[in-house]
């Protein structure tokens, strides 16, 4: 659970800062960050994208278009199933805690713990990171934790804002991130990693993710605005379609 405790020691960190310096980052930092954050999720991104594809030319573009697929219909399911917009509804709810503690400083702490909790948990690329977290990309190697590495610094640099407004209310988050995404990795690990490794299914879901994590940065750079959640269901279907592909060929 690398993953985890880094993005709960990031928002700690994070929100310990924001109580010490009680002043936003100069603009030329935040740039700094924008452009670091976007670039490393589209290199951890098609890294782990690359690493998932192995055998020759021929398998490698077999498994190229079952990611692409999954990922087509993977969107038009969570489209389906609204995904995108429940998260968005979380959003609003924690937008509302907000702004509820602007009006009125006595629930301050609980308030902000739990706009806090909601914003970082329900994001789209701390799921794919804790399934990461647990799959790893080489045999004999941990999990590929470098996803939520990238989250943790996105939320550790939220988290000095937060701690300004909400005060420790947001360094408390830690402990229900961490626990939810601690949760996400044991449960992969534990119950998914053995069927997946037992049908050779690993980097079918591996190259997903990949792709989902690339395209975070196309969301940091304001390239194009894209429901991440609503690829999240890819992460079944790329692994049930080679299956399928490999019970019938």
């Amino acid at each position: 659970m690398i993953g985890a405790i880094l993005n709960a020691a990031a928002i700690v960190l994070g929100g310990l800062l924001g109580l010490l310096l009680r002043k936003p980052l100069a603009l030329s930092i935040q740039m700094f960050f924008k452009v670091a954050l976007g670039t490393g999720a589209m290199f951890v991104g098609l890294r782990l994208t690359w690493l998932s594809l192995d055998g020759g030319w021929g398998q490698m573009l077999q498994q190229g278009l079952i990611a692409c697929l999954a990922l087509m219909l993977g969107s038009w399911l969570g489209r389906r199933l609204r995904v995108q917009a429940s998260l968005n509804h979380l959003g609003q709810l924690a937008k509302q805690l907000i702004e509820a503690t602007r009006s009125d400083a006595r629930h301050r702490f609980n308030h902000g713990m739990n706009a806090c909790t909601i914003l970082f948990c329900a994001a789209p690329l701390g799921v794919v990171g804790a399934i990461q977290d647990a799959l790893p990309v080489v045999a004999g190697q941990p999990g590929y934790f470098y996803p939520l590495a990238i989250k943790a610094l996105m939320d550790g640099l939220a988290a000095m804002g937060f701690a300004m407004m909400f005060g420790s209310g947001a360094i408390v988050s830690a402990v229900p991130v961490f626990v939810c995404f601690g949760t996400i990795t044991m449960a992969t690990s534990i119950y998914l990693q053995p069927w997946l490794r037992a049908h050779e299914l690993l980097n079918s879901v591996n190259a997903v993710g990949g792709l989902i994590v690339c395209t975070v940065g196309v969301v940091i750079f304001e390239i194009r605005r894209v429901p991440l959640a609503d690829y999240l269901p890819a992460l079944v279907l790329a692994p049930l379609f080679t299956w399928l592909g490999h019970r019938l060929f």
